[in-house]
Parts: structure tokens; sequence; C-alpha cells
């Protein structure tokens, strides 16, 4: 689906009543040399592990950068996180080369947050419309981009990740919209090829809190985050990787 076609697509959904951005696939202005990378990356085939997802998966490379040369880069690892991207934007990008000739063992896939937080935002590749998605919504996102990963990488075991705690306590609504979505997507794993782990709780304090000094803007993490975040999933993935 193109971008004009998405647009008229999400226009149309939304003149009826029943607008599900979350599942029309669309370009992330700004994105294409990113998307491009990844591409060539596929076509290589060579990746055993895949980490797919936002800002927090692409800032492996950034806070997490230590972290991932030590644990993760000797796996075969390749990062496909875009700071920014919806569940939209991800299928865009698996209907636009993603993933097309790589064959990897495993992925992880971490998706929703900014479905979540970019509501009410006018959004410029909806031609300026305000953002809504709901829990069920961005569930329903993340579903389409199993079934897309699953046709294309039939072999490949999908760990998806519970999105991780946002905002200062669990009165933020965001925090409590993404444990919503990740309520439903927990039901999407059949222990075979699709698993679900929720390690939010590890970032969090025995109040609630989310902590600054793991988490500086409660949304993304730092250095010690990024290594919270890597011993909490270790295991499982080493798993899926046998």
């Amino acid at each position: 689906m193109n971008h004009r076609i998405a647009l008229l697509f999400a226009a149309a959904a939304l003149l009826s009543g029943c607008a599900n951005y979350a599942v029309q696939p669309v370009l992330h202005p700004g994105t294409e040399k990113r998307h491009e990378s990844f591409n060539v990356i596929s076509k290589q085939g060579e990746a055993q592990l895949v980490f797919l997802g936002d800002s927090i998966t692409h800032g492996w490379e950034g806070k997490g950068k230590a972290v991932w040369t030590k644990e993760w880069a000797p796996l075969k690892a390749a990062n496909f996180g875009i700071g920014g991207d919806r569940t939209e934007h991800v299928l865009w990008r698996l209907e636009n080369g993603n993933f097309d000739g790589l064959k990897p063992k495993a992925i992880v896939l971490m998706i929703g947050t900014n479905n979540t937080g970019h509501q009410g935002r006018p959004q410029k590749e909806l031609n300026g419309a305000v953002y809504q998605c709901t829990a069920e919504q961005t569930a329903e996102g993340i579903k389409a981009i199993l079934a897309q990963l699953r046709q294309k990488c039939p072999d490949a075991k999908i760990l998806v990740l519970g999105i991780f705690p946002r905002g200062a306590d669990k009165n933020d609504k965001f925090r409590q919209q993404n444990e919503a979505t990740n309520a439903i997507v927990k039901g999407f794993a059949d222990g075979q090829k699709i698993f679900f782990l929720d390690v939010g709780a590890k970032f969090l304090e025995p109040d609630g809190t989310l902590s600054k000094t793991i988490m500086p803007d409660l949304l993304h993490p730092n250095e010690k985050g990024y290594q919270i975040w890597s011993d909490a999933i270790k295991a499982d993935v080493l798993a899926l990787l046998r």
C-alpha cells in the first residue's frame, strides 16, 4: 500500500467512524534512509536475531550501545528500530522490503507506546489528522505485524515484549493504556512460534514508580536501563535461538 492510498484509506475509515490507524500501513516521513538500510541487511540474509520496534529499540545504538556490543552483536543480531514508529509504520516497512530475504531464528518485537503517546497530536503522514488509538486498536496493529512476520519468516520464533512502563507512576494514563494493550497482546502467544514476555516490573520501584535513574524522561532507558532490559530477556532469547 503506497502513501497516497494509505491516506485515502485512513480518511475513508475516519469518515465512517471506525478508523483504526494502527492497522493502516503508512510511511513514517523522514525515515526512508534508515528503512532502506534495513532492506540492505535483509537482502544480505545473515542476521540470526532481529530486534524490531520504535525509539526504545533504536536506542540500542545509543544509550544501549555498550550492552548491545557485549550481549547481542556476537549473536548476529540486527537492530530494526526506528524512533517514533507506531504499529502502522512497522506494517509499512514490512510491506516495503524489511525482512525480505532474511531468515532469522528469532525476532524480538516491542511496539505500541507511540500509538498510545501520540494521541491528540496532528500527524503529517495522516495529512494533519489528529491521531487517536485505543489499547484494543494498538493490539490489532501488533497482531497484524505478527501475521506479516509469520508470513515472511515462517521458521522464526517471535518474542513479543510487553510495552515498557512509562510515566511517573501507576496513575499515568498512558501507562495504564499500555498495560491494557499488553493484557490483550499476551493472548496472541501460542507457545510454539509466538511468545510473550512482560519485563516491565524490572524497571519499577517497589511502589510502582518509575525512577529517572533508569528512564530519565520516564520513557526511554539509559545505560542502566538497557542493561536491565538485556538481563531480563537474555535467557528467553537464547532459548529461542537454539
